[in-house]
């Protein structure tokens, strides 16, 4: 590619480039030097299940990697091992040293699904943070001003609403912002939500006697609700470790208008491709059915492989379509007495807890032999063989034992 090419190539689907010229002299530099750029990306070790959502940063890094640039992949694990606010209510608990070992080893087998690991630099920010005295945290807060921090919209907007900020939330962009230097980053990538933290770093490297990092953000999607976005605490993601059947049975309740998004930033199909499908649809040409048909295969195939997505679209015409049951389904041994439908939804793997299951059981997602059940009270007597139903992708088969 010429390096304008190179350019419309890396800085396609972004929403804020920061700048496009300093990515440009960077290139050109890096072309000279027979070197790739350094590409930094963080990653939370507290979270170590990835799905969807966090597919579309790691799609645009396999792009830099197959222009010749390094990922230089950041696990939190310094940070994870105190807590993090993030300014939410509660401080996220601290991970023992094993948990974050643990969790980096899943990290690195799931991202690898996407990045090339030849031309992946990981690195863990205990490397430096923990090698600090107080002395030096004390000069690095020297760096930034409180009313650069409270430029970020949410501590703004808390700081008005007098809600407290902590001193931890002050530090951890300053923390963020100092892996950037300890890495020598030429860009940071990362979600809009992370713009303020992104451009710290490119400060903080100017203050530091290094050439600024770019700072390239990609929108953030949300999950199989439509609304929020994709999160595994809302139940609204769908994970890359997850069965072929459930990935595509997820991704078919997908909302009709927030499928396209998925096409192009996560099976990354061609936006003009996209906006001819989407033109189709909105004509009538094509049922929207079909095109999440295309779209669960695609993903699917990805994680998985093209038999796995054939299989899953016809089980799941099998099952969804045409009302049959699946060919697979867990059994759970209960003893032949009398137990509470919450109880029995529960103990089968339906419901992570009562209230869940309560709530199942109001939306008239449950069914009981193909009979719906809507008295959250009711009193089960187990039969072997019986099917439990709930929602439309869990089932249990009961065995007396």
């Amino acid at each position: 590619m010429t390096m304008e090419e190179q350019l419309n190539f890396l800085s396609a689907r972004a929403v804020d480039l920061i700048n496009r010229d300093d990515l440009k002299k960077k290139l050109e530099k890096a072309a000279v030097e027979g070197r790739g750029l350094r590409i930094k990306y963080g990653a939370d070790p507290s979270a170590p299940d990835i799905h969807l959502g966090h597919v579309v940063g790691l799609n645009k890094l396999r792009e830099f990697q197959d222009a010749g640039h390094t990922v230089v992949f950041i696990i939190g694990d310094f940070t994870g091992m105190i807590g993090d606010p993030s300014g939410k209510s509660a401080t996220r608990p601290a991970l023992s040293r094993e948990q974050v070992a643990k969790n980096a080893e899943s990290y690195k087998e799931q991202v690898f699904k996407i990045l090339d690991p030849e031309k992946t630099e990981v690195r863990f920010n205990s490397e430096w943070l923990g090698e600090m005295k107080f002395e030096d945290v004390i000069r690095l807060t020297a760096h930034v001003t409180v009313a650069q921090l409270l430029a970020r919209d949410d501590f703004s907007k808390r700081y008005a609403d007098n809600r407290p900020i902590s001193l931890v939330e002050f530090l951890y962009p300053l923390v963020q912002a100092y892996d950037s230097v300890m890495v020598k980053a030429d860009l940071e990538l990362g979600g809009t939500d992370q713009l303020f933290n992104l451009l710290l770093g490119r400060e903080l490297q100017k203050v530091m006697g290094q050439e600024p990092q770019c700072v390239m953000t990609l929108p953030l999607i949300e999950g199989l609700d439509g609304v929020n976005k994709m999160s595994k605490s809302l139940n609204n993601y769908v994970g890359v470790n997850e069965t072929a059947r459930d990935m595509y049975g997820k991704l078919m309740s997908v909302p009709d208008d927030l499928m396209w998004k998925y096409f192009e930033y996560i099976a990354e199909v061609p936006s003009a491709k996209v906006a001819e499908w989407q033109a189709d649809v909105e004509e009538g040409k094509v049922h929207p059915r079909e095109m999440k048909d295309i779209l669960g295969k695609r993903i699917v195939s990805r994680f998985h492989d093209e038999v796995a997505a054939e299989d899953a679209s016809a089980e799941f015409i099998r099952v969804f379509r045409n009302k049959d049951l699946p060919d697979e389904i867990p059994e759970v041994m209960v003893p032949a007495e009398e137990i509470g439908l919450l109880n029995l939804m529960v103990q089968a793997g339906l419901a992570a807890s009562n209230g869940e299951a309560r709530r199942l059981v109001k939306q008239g997602a449950v069914k009981i032999n193909d009979e719906k059940v809507s008295d959250e009270r009711a009193q089960i007597m187990p039969e072997d063989g019986m099917i439990i139903r709930s929602g439309k992708r869990g089932f249990a088969k009961i065995v007396i034992g």
